[in-house]
């Protein structure tokens, strides 16, 4: 079996498995809702999972964007062959779940405009730059790598959330509430108008765009519903206040938990926060170990 072989499986399997916290917390959600419209929806959902987990279809028509976090230890190395391995194995994943064509063709201004139409094959669409993560960082799901990792991570990245998404400054004031109630205020707003909660929402504080979208990207991958922190709490909490229910039907489960990644800070007024509201297929995550 090649690598390509593998990375395509993982493909499969981020496109068509949620996880077993995300499961539990669905199951234990249904449990405890009150509304019988919400509990319904919910029940609708974990047959939705089990529906795809069985037959192998995905779990949303948006079958999404690929993203890929390196997970690198000091004693491992990464080749150009190793990066094509990955491209490749995307491509025939796509292609083999199959998921649905996305990719637009044409120039950089005819893709803008989408005026050229749509690539027939699903492995055309690309996917985004390929993130190398170490244990350089303070952020709250910073990993003890053990010198010998070496783990490929694929996330699958819906359009709804991307379109409800926000990165954008926030004055902290000397306070850490301003800071993540914004983001929570953010997040309501989005998940008011997404459509397909319950949500897991992602939150990753940095110092930079691009620092918060990658600490709010691991956040996704290492996040865990089974241990969540006092922060993660508070934000779920506050969310599932605002009664917006699955589906956008009612009731106390507007999220099943949330992921808050708060990474190293500057000497500024500043904290650049980065906020996604994941729909219920997600988050879409496998991981390949070598």
């Amino acid at each position: 079996m090649s690598i390509i072989d593998d990375i395509s499986k993982k493909i499969i399997e981020a496109s068509t498995t949620l996880s077993d916290d995300k499961l539990n917390a669905l199951s234990k959600a249904i449990e405890s809702e009150e509304s019988e419209n919400a509990r319904w929806a919910l029940s609708q959902i974990l047959e939705n999972y089990k529906v795809a987990n069985k037959t192998k279809f995905p779990l949303c028509d948006d079958t999404g964007i690929p993203h890929v976090i390196i997970e690198l230890g000091r004693e491992r190395e990464i080749s150009a062959n190793l990066l094509n391995q990955i491209h490749d194995g995307i491509e025939l994943g796509l292609n083999s779940l199959p998921a649905r064509p996305m990719a637009v063709k044409g120039n950089e201004i005819e893709r803008i405009e989408q005026s050229e139409g749509l690539f027939d094959s699903p492995g055309m669409l690309k996917p985004a730059s390929v993130l190398i993560d170490s244990q350089n960082d303070d952020s709250t799901y910073k990993r003890d790598i053990a010198p010998d990792t070496l783990n490929i991570h694929f996330i699958l990245e819906g359009g709804g959330p991307e379109i409800r998404a926000k990165t954008y400054r926030v004055y902290h004031k000397r306070s850490f509430y301003n800071v993540i109630d914004t983001a929570v205020g953010w997040l309501s707003d989005s998940l008011n108008l997404l459509g397909c909660t319950p949500s897991i929402p992602s939150i990753g504080i940095g110092r930079t765009h691009f620092e918060a979208n990658a600490l709010l990207l691991k956040s996704i991958v290492y996040g865990s519903l089974d241990s969540q922190s006092d922060v993660e709490s508070y934000v779920a909490r506050k969310l599932n206040e605002t009664g917006i229910g699955p589906l956008g039907l009612g009731g106390k489960t507007t999220v099943l938990g949330s992921y808050v990644n708060i990474g190293n800070q500057r000497a500024s007024g500043v904290r650049i926060v980065a906020v996604r509201p994941s729909c219920f297929v997600e988050p879409r995550v496998a991981t390949l170990k070598l």
